[in-house]
């Protein structure tokens, strides 16, 4: 079937029509959440490639939105998720079984798994648009009139495919996309009155960069290190820390600027990156294509990286979902590896009240569905004049993150909610839920673990998540299991002592079972200390 081309005024504006009519057919997310729909899931990760490959195994996030298969509950929803491979039949048994009440048979008849059978680095969606036939599949699986998409991230791919299928998409207008880059978020942040670290707007060159942090160095005189991030980077994989200690001798006040900018840009071929393999060479010219902005790197001896996660809705309302405590790996503790829900009650209100401020700013730029806020939390002790802890907002993320699944999983799978009152999630019952979350375990002896054999060793050691009871261990990203030795999880529990042994247990049940395996940990994340 031929597919009209349009212009891009065109597909704009079409685009806009569709998602007009979500505003039109919920007026409430209450509604909204718990309609009957026909539901297009397309996990794409529409990121720069070259950044993705940062991550082992990225190809298998795709299954990281896996959890929305929880949403066939409800029995008049119907699903389509589609994939750039086919996933493996154990893993979509494995989670069609969690649901309760409802019959395996029945939920898999409201499904369709669909593939584009390419592994190739491009984009998810666009491998759905240079598939004619797999489009027409697409409109014919779904009701139009009680249609939607939803996807990870959205960028223009995902708007033309919206417009190709002729169905809403619940996410971003791609046109707002820089609200959501570092420069951008930085932006937000002073429009919304909310903390945070002094630094730079958007930098294209090593020479901008030597000026702003000269600039910065010069307005903060006793900073010890800087962190320059690429404005489009993620999960901390574009940062990297400017140790200025090396360079003392030319601080503010003992040396002109044009002596410490000189040493500035001597010092930038010893950045401290991040990701691994990275290379100031390489870096320099990912400035060049991304931008980037340089930041006070916020020292304290206890130091926290909580986040705030919520929505804004077809009609604009701004919601708060949840709070979290996250758990940073890497050379300077800035890569995502793993969360705990939810954020300490020291401050989960606080970040309540920033992400709501936050969320409104965004709401009235035209942004819609899920927002995400990074923090850094200093404590200050024996300060009576201050907060126990200084909260600064990091970086603002339009997608969803490494936070949604987790606690979408918990929403979907209890049919529970959100208590702004007292920043907890509590199941039907009254009971409060907590968990404890990871994208990241990884161990070499975990590789060659087929997703069967993992499904084995669950059952033998009683891992499974009960429907009963509301607690054990849910897991994703199984296909990452045997090629790279990597599985997310989620361990819920009743209270976070709970969920913390249900997550050291499940560790130790897969260390007994792959013994005689290679020892070798490459794993940033073994496990999450006691008392997380």
């Amino acid at each position: 079937m031929q597919t009209k081309t349009l212009s891009a005024s065109e597909t704009a504006a079409r685009f806009h029509q569709l998602q007009m009519q979500l505003r039109d057919r919920w007026h409430s997310m209450e509604l909204f959440d718990g309609s009957d729909a026909d539901i297009v899931v397309i996990p794409s990760l529409s990121l720069d490639q070259r950044e993705l490959l940062k991550i082992e195994g990225v190809h298998h996030y795709e299954e990281r939105l896996l959890f929305s298969l929880i949403r066939l509950r409800n029995p008049r929803t119907r699903l389509v998720y589609l994939t750039s491979q086919p996933l493996h039949p154990s893993v979509i048994d494995y989670y069609l079984q969690l649901l309760p009440g409802i019959p395996f048979s029945h939920a898999r008849d409201r499904l369709l798994l669909l593939s584009t059978y390419d592994s190739s680095l491009s984009p998810l969606s666009q491998k759905i648009l240079d598939r004619p036939r797999l489009l027409e599949r697409i409109r014919h699986a779904v009701q139009r009139d009680r249609a939607y998409m939803i996807c990870y991230n959205s960028t223009e791919a995902e708007r033309d495919l919206s417009v190709q299928l002729d169905i809403p998409l619940y996410a971003l207008d791609p046109a707002l996309l820089q609200w959501g880059t570092k420069s951008g978020s930085r932006q937000i942040f002073a429009e919304a009155g909310v903390p945070h670290p002094d630094g730079s707007n958007s930098l294209w060159n090593a020479e901008e960069l030597a000026n702003a942090a000269n600039a910065l160095w010069e307005r903060q005189p006793t900073l010890k290190r800087m962190v320059v991030k690429l404005n489009e980077g993620f999960s901390g994989e574009g940062n990297a820390i400017l140790d200025l200690r090396p360079i003392q001798g030319v601080e503010p006040g003992a040396a002109s600027s044009e002596v410490r900018i000189k040493a500035l840009q001597e010092q930038f071929s010893h950045l401290k990156f991040e990701a691994k393999a990275e290379t100031w060479e390489n870096f320099s010219r990912r400035i060049v294509e991304l931008g980037a902005i340089v930041e006070a790197f916020l020292e304290g001896e206890e130091k926290r990286s909580p986040s705030v996660q919520g929505r804004i809705t077809p009609t604009g309302e701004v919601e708060i979902l949840s709070t979290h405590d996250q758990i940073l790996g890497g050379p300077s503790g800035q890569i995502y590896l793993g969360c705990s829900f939810p954020a300490d009650e020291a401050y989960r209100l606080r970040l309540q009240e920033l992400g709501l401020r936050i969320g409104k700013n965004l709401a009235e730029k035209g942004a819609m569905e899920r927002f995400g806020i990074d923090f850094v939390a200093v404590h200050q002790p024996n300060q009576p004049d201050k907060p126990a802890w200084d909260i600064q907002a990091i970086e603002i993320n339009l997608r969803k993150g490494g936070t949604t699944h987790p606690f979408m999983t918990l929403k979907f799978l209890t049919n529970g909610r959100y208590e702004l009152s007292s920043g907890l999630f509590y199941s039907q019952q009254g009971r409060p839920k907590y968990y404890v979350a990871t994208d990241n375990l990884q161990k070499d002896r975990y590789q060659g673990l087929l997703p069967n054999d993992l499904m084995d060793i669950i059952a033998q050691h009683q891992l499974h998540f009960d429907t009963s009871t509301e607690t054990g261990t849910v897991f994703h990203l199984i296909g990452c299991l045997s090629e790279f030795g990597k599985l997310g999880l989620t361990s819920i529990g009743n209270s976070p002592q709970q969920a913390e042994e249900m997550h050291h247990r499940l560790i130790r049940a897969l260390d007994e079972e792959t013994r005689s395996g290679r020892e070798e940990e490459r794993s940033q994340l073994t496990s999450l200390p006691m008392g997380w």
